[in-house]
């Protein structure tokens, strides 16, 4: 299992700080799970992982199947909580070269998460000359940034294939019976899932929304599924036991330190198929937390290439944050460091060291020269990338984060901030009613 190492945030926090601010963690926990809270009606995802047989997973992988033997690409359109979590697990998986490694599965690409017309021109460029697919997802089907790209990509498929072809190369994840991508499931007949209607965006990669485009790649859902189910189990049978609770722990800490003022939490990573985990991180904290000017905000970087950049400024600059670490204790793959006979570089001393020791030796010692320094550290320790541990780490973060926003005395599942934008550009751009 995951488990969280906070040994680097001495001298900043001691035990009686964890033992008094504990029964306020364990009060924000029974909120959750009695689902008394704000925003209870958005709690479907507490339950998920308990679906891992479920008729709607063995369709799911039915559909990924058929479609995995027929395209090169399939384009995930959507944003927010509607990408972030497929991203998330597909990259932290995938061969970092998959776009060059040919047949393996299809690759994944995006569209929908931002307004880029020079993307989405290269990407109907790229789409031109292979076999694709589209995954549309959107509750509302009107969200403008994915309602924009889902138009194009639709176009393109019926100028390619033609409309009865096309139909059959778009799938929709949306609401079960309203909206405007609902109902264009009903007037083309595309293949469709539904969001369960309890379920927010950033709580949705263990629905069809992440678990679909997931299949897909070429991924096991079910370990996914088995590893948040994993973590379920061990979080509610400790759920008063913050000790043995990673994500209690997790959520005292970091509250404990926002108290001494600490307001920016940095999530490090030290393998770059994690950087779209931290991703997906940063919009679940901050989209769930950040509101009536209260909150932690979520930043991250990539270690060792951010010590040469931010890791600068962590060391020396303000202190007003401290660092979330993933150590990952087994490496997908190694290499040992050769003897050189020359020596021109000076490295013979890590002859027949792996770099997976070095990456470790670096991380230790950024841990302890930014403790010393006068920046907390916390460590999750995860065995190793695979399905099942990003099943442990989505359900962890997740339980922690309703826990935390609920500590704060926030809704964890709106977002009304998010909306103000969308008003002004619609007023600017002369949509009617605004």
């Amino acid at each position: 299992m995951i488990e969280l190492n906070i040994d680097f945030t001495a001298p900043f926090i001691e035990r009686k700080d964890i033992d008094e601010i504990a029964p306020e963690v364990l009060s924000s926990t029974k909120v959750l799970l009695d689902r008394s809270g704000a925003g209870n009606d958005f709690l479907g995802w507490l339950d998920l992982p308990e679906h891992k047989d479920s008729a709607c997973v063995r369709k799911i992988n039915e559909v990924a199947q058929k479609l995995r033997e027929r395209i090169d690409i399939l384009v995930v359109t959507g944003i927010g909580g509607s990408y972030l979590g497929t991203r998330a697990v597909v990259e932290a998986l995938q061969s970092p070269f998959a776009a060059l490694r040919q047949g393996e599965s299809p690759e994944v690409v995006y569209a929908g998460h931002h307004l880029d017309g020079h993307y989405l021109s290269e990407l109907l460029r790229l789409l031109d000359g292979k076999d694709y697919a589209v995954v549309v997802i959107s509750k509302s089907g009107t969200t403008t940034e994915p309602a924009i790209a889902f138009r194009l990509l639709r176009n393109h498929l019926e100028q390619k294939y033609g409309a009865a072809e096309a139909r059959e190369r778009i799938i929709a994840i949306t609401d079960a019976s309203k909206g405007a991508l609902r109902t264009a499931v009903n007037n083309q007949g595309y293949e469709s899932f539904y969001i369960p209607g309890n379920v927010g965006g950033r709580y949705s990669v263990l629905t069809p929304v992440g678990l679909l485009p997931i299949a897909i790649a070429g991924y096991d859902i079910k370990a996914l599924l088995e590893g948040a189910a994993a973590m379920r189990k061990q979080l509610l049978e400790k759920a008063n036991d913050l000790y043995n609770n990673p994500a209690l722990l997790y959520v005292a800490v970091r509250n404990i330190l926002y108290r001494q003022g600490k307001r920016i939490e940095v999530m490090v990573n030290y393998q770059p198929d994690l950087y779209y985990f931290t991703e997906w991180w940063k919009q679940l904290f901050g989209e769930s937390e950040g509101k009536e000017e209260k909150g932690i905000f979520p930043a991250g970087v990539s270690f060792t290439t951010d010590l040469h950049s931010l890791g600068q400024y962590l060391q020396e600059g303000h202190r007003l944050f401290f660092e979330t670490v993933l150590h990952v204790q087994k490496p997908k793959s190694n290499l040992t460091i050769p003897y050189d006979e020359e020596d021109l570089d000076g490295l013979n001393y890590l002859k027949g060291k792996t770099l997976h020791f070095v990456n470790q030796k670096a991380e230790e010692g950024t841990a302890l020269a930014h403790r010393d320094g006068g920046v907390p550290v916390m460590q999750f320790q995860i065995p190793e990338v695979n399905a099942h541990y990003l099943g442990q780490l989505i359900y962890m973060f997740e339980f922690a984060c309703g826990v935390s926003a609920y500590l704060l005395g926030v809704n964890p599942f709106d977002q009304p901030g998010v909306e103000m934008y969308k008003k002004n550009m619609f007023r600017l751009l002369g949509k009617p009613g605004f």
